[in-house]
């Protein structure tokens, strides 16, 4: 957000695309950027930075309710998918997953399977966006093992899936279970042992971390192969293969621990604000409609649709809102949000759709200053197709 003097010059709400990254992980990049050291090497240099490391993947680990000795840093969520699926899939057995995760599962999911793929099972997603769970009965009273990946909350409507549920099905089929939490962590509780999962991906840039940093847990004594992407000298355990990016890696569990610390407040503070801008946009623009399961969400994740009015239209009429059409990796995309598509909506309002998503740093004043902004743009939009379509 840029402040004015009448207030904020700019509301960001594209914290699902990447959060601003908060002071205490700034503050840690900075300082270790201004230090040298391969937490590799057994010199003094490199022990003072696989140091802070450790302490990096203990602040991590607190946040996640796991030992340090279960994170395996990646260069983000994406790789960690990538990872994740790849050591977890075994051809011949269900890769269960859904039409709603995000690219970085789906795509990973095809591709282990291209060769089988009949062992690709997508379950049904209902209208209010959550991922019909009891289709996994069916599932496995015919197939057995594998493993079942679902997102923990979506990336564009924010809903949240019952992994408990998916992982007792898991469990007594004999499957593995991965979940892209990637949109959860640092803003609502998780704790691995609860939610009894054997992988977890995530990315510090969406809690306010770095970019480009990013862990995987795996649970201990979880039967999976190393599997690695990366081959070479064996870090991280064999897992990941590279010279570690310290700064990112500190960075990360700067914002980890920050993050942490009073998180059920700020999840509070966050969906309040979020309700108020739905509010103000419920009331300014009658018709505009909220995407979703409205009781079962991220605190700070709204998807709104205002019917007949592209969003891309919308979004450039308001050049002082930071908001989305979707998620940011699909951006310039020729086909609407799948995630859309999959919960029933047309081709059209799932191109009339805009995600606000809000974060730790979001302040009353740039609600206030969205909603105006909103209601501004999307009557400008309204005014000029009515104009481009009237009589000649």
């Amino acid at each position: 957000m840029v402040n004015g003097p009448d207030g904020p010059d700019m509301s960001y709400l594209d914290y699902n695309a990447t959060a601003p990254i908060r002071p205490e992980a700034l503050t840690a990049v900075f300082e270790a950027m201004q230090t040298v050291g391969n937490a590799s090497s057994m010199h003094q240099p490199g022990r003072q930075a696989a140091h802070r490391v450790d302490v990096a993947r203990r602040q991590l680990a607190d946040l996640l309710g796991c030992s340090p000795g279960e994170i395996i840093f990646t260069s983000g969520a994406t790789e960690a998918n990538n990872l994740a699926l790849r050591a977890a899939f075994t051809a011949g057995n269900p890769l269960v997953t859904s039409p709603v995760e995000h690219p970085a599962v789906l795509e990973t999911a095809r591709a282990v399977t291209a060769e089988n793929p009949e062992d690709l099972v997508l379950l049904p997603v209902g209208a209010d966006g959550l991922v019909n769970l009891d289709a996994l009965e069916q599932v496995f009273s015919a197939r057995r093992g594998g493993v079942v990946s679902l997102m923990a909350a979506n990336n564009e409507t924010g809903v949240l899936t019952d992994l408990r549920v998916a992982a007792k099905a898991a469990r007594e089929a004999g499957a593995l279970v991965h979940t892209d939490a990637t949109q959860i962590i640092g803003r609502l509780p998780v704790d691995v042992a609860e939610l009894d999962v054997d992988l977890l991906s995530l990315s510090a840039h969406k809690f306010g971390g770095p970019q480009g940093a990013g862990a995987l847990y795996v649970r201990r004594g979880s039967p999976l192969p190393h599997r690695p992407l990366l081959v070479g000298g064996g870090q991280e355990r064999g897992w990941r293969a590279g010279t570690l990016n310290v700064a990112g890696i500190i960075g990360m569990g700067a914002a980890a621990a920050a993050a942490h610390h009073g998180l059920n407040e700020e999840a509070e503070r966050i969906a309040a604000l979020r309700d108020r801008l739905e509010d103000l946009v419920a009331h300014a623009l009658p018709g505009s409609r909220i995407n979703g399961r409205r009781d079962q969400r991220l605190p700070g994740v709204t998807s709104i649709t205002f019917p007949g009015l592209p969003a891309d239209a919308v979004l450039a009429a308001m050049p002082d809102v930071a908001a989305s059409e979707g998620s940011a990796c699909a951006s310039g995309a020729p086909t609407p949000s799948h995630v859309l598509l999959a919960m029933g909506l047309s081709r059209d309002d799932a191109d009339s759709t805009i995600r606000f998503s809000l974060g730790y740093a979001t302040t009353s004043a740039e609600i206030e200053h969205a909603a105006r902004a909103i209601k501004r743009a999307a009557l400008q939009v309204r005014a000029a197709l009515a104009e481009a379509h009237g009589p000649s």
